[in-house]
């Protein structure tokens, strides 16, 4: 053993008695050469599509995906493949796509994403990250075969050229408008929003005094008792109770809001003929007398129809209100911005009316990555910020901060 040791210490760092050292750096050169063949030859046999295929989650997920898209079949027969997409062009790039791509390897190996259930539950990590890494690029997958320069915007449909072409202007990342253009979009559903933890912080100190006015930091649940065991319905984000008394960790509120007089009357809303939900009821909860009390009735001269001004006391859980809506306002302005200007410049929130905003909004909606409770934040924002309540339409009313709207 110690002249084997010996031997290969020799081999290394002894210059050779038999051997010239031009055939040495000669043979280098060449072992080097066929390495980084080898190397080259393995890397690129990684970037084939049939190797992404031999993973079954690829195979049975994703595939079946991508084939249902244009990518894979078109009257021009081009079709974009795997690594078009996924891996970058260039090689230090590439290089480190493949070591970052060992996490999805140790996934599949560990089971993380082994079934269809368990990669769907995780189908938004993955998302996010691939978002993440075509923001930071710039797309540059995409722009290999789609490049603003190369573009006939003269020849696309009206709407397409004024999207694309502010895009242009820009130099704007792909992804930012195309998520979801070769696979599935992630179940946004339950996610959760981060700068909502700065809402329930500030809800937790909040000082409540009985007798003055507050507003609702998300949909949170209401209940008949104090005890918060009978639930009558939701409070919206943002909607406006009179806090009435603090025991323990429940509080008893009194909403002063407007129905519509048809049906069961559920949904409730904070402004006479504004769309503008603040609390939802229960069914069997909402025409209780016991509990609902009806102040006036009034007849909406735009649809005939008759508005009711309802009042009820009902409990909620305690740290759930701000004395101020601002705060929810500033995280509903920035997702606003940032997210729905990614594909085109957004409206100016007074560019329509309080009841035009959500069917308007839920055509756009679809196109972003906003959880339910931040798209309800945003809904709320551009309906009490629309024409309704703008200086720029209507008189400004000081004591709700924004302005009245003109209705009767």
């Amino acid at each position: 053993m110690k002249r084997l040791l010996a031997f290969i210490r020799d081999l290394f760092l002894r210059p050779s008695a038999r051997i010239g050292l031009g055939v040495l750096v000669v043979g280098g050169f060449v072992a080097g050469a066929v390495a980084w063949q080898g190397f080259n030859t393995a890397m690129e046999a990684t970037n084939e599509e049939a190797f992404c295929l031999t993973c079954h989650t690829m195979r049975d997920n994703l595939l079946p995906e991508l084939q249902k898209t244009v990518h894979w079949s078109n009257r021009t027969g081009v079709r974009a493949r795997c690594p078009d997409c996924h891996v970058p062009h260039e090689f230090t790039d590439k290089v480190a796509r493949k070591m970052q791509a060992s996490r999805e390897v140790l996934g599949q190996l560990v089971g993380t994403i082994g079934t269809r259930e368990k990669f769907n539950e995780h189908r938004i990590v993955l998302a996010r990250r691939e978002w993440r890494r075509l923001n930071a690029n710039g797309s540059r997958e995409c722009r290999a075969c789609h490049d603003y320069k190369d573009m006939d915007f003269d020849r696309m449909r009206p709407a397409s050229q004024v999207a694309m072409r502010a895009a242009a202007e820009r130099d704007q990342s792909c992804i930012g408008c195309h998520k979801g253009i070769a696979h599935q979009l992630p179940d946004l559903k339950g996610e959760h929003n981060p700068a909502f933890d700065t809402l329930v912080s500030a809800a937790a100190g909040q000082g409540v005094e009985e007798g003055d006015e507050y507003y609702a930091i998300l949909p949170r649940p209401l209940y008949r008792d104090a005890a918060l065991t009978q639930p009558v319905g939701t409070i919206e984000v943002a909607a406006r109770v009179k806090v009435l008394e603090t025991q323990g960790d429940a509080q008893r509120v009194e909403l002063e809001l407007w129905r519509k007089n048809k049906g069961y009357g559920r949904v409730w809303y904070s402004h006479f003929g504004l769309n503008i939900v603040s609390a939802i009821l229960e069914k069997e909860i909402s025409r209780d007398e016991d509990l609902v009390t009806v102040l006036e009735a009034r007849e909406d001269p735009l649809t005939g129809l008759e508005w009711q001004q309802v009042k009820a006391e009902v409990w909620l859980a305690a740290e759930s209100l701000l004395d101020s809506p601002e705060e929810i306002w500033t995280i509903a302005r920035s997702s606003y911005n940032e997210s729905c200007s990614t594909c085109h410049r957004q409206p100016d929130e007074a560019h329509f009316d309080a009841n035009a905003w959500p069917g308007l909004f839920a055509g756009m909606v679809g196109f972003t990555s906003l959880d339910d409770d931040t798209a309800k934040v945003v809904l709320k924002y551009l309906q009490t910020h629309s024409a309704d309540f703008r200086g720029t339409a209507h008189g400004a009313d000081p004591t709700l901060g924004v302005v009245q709207t003109a209705r009767p």
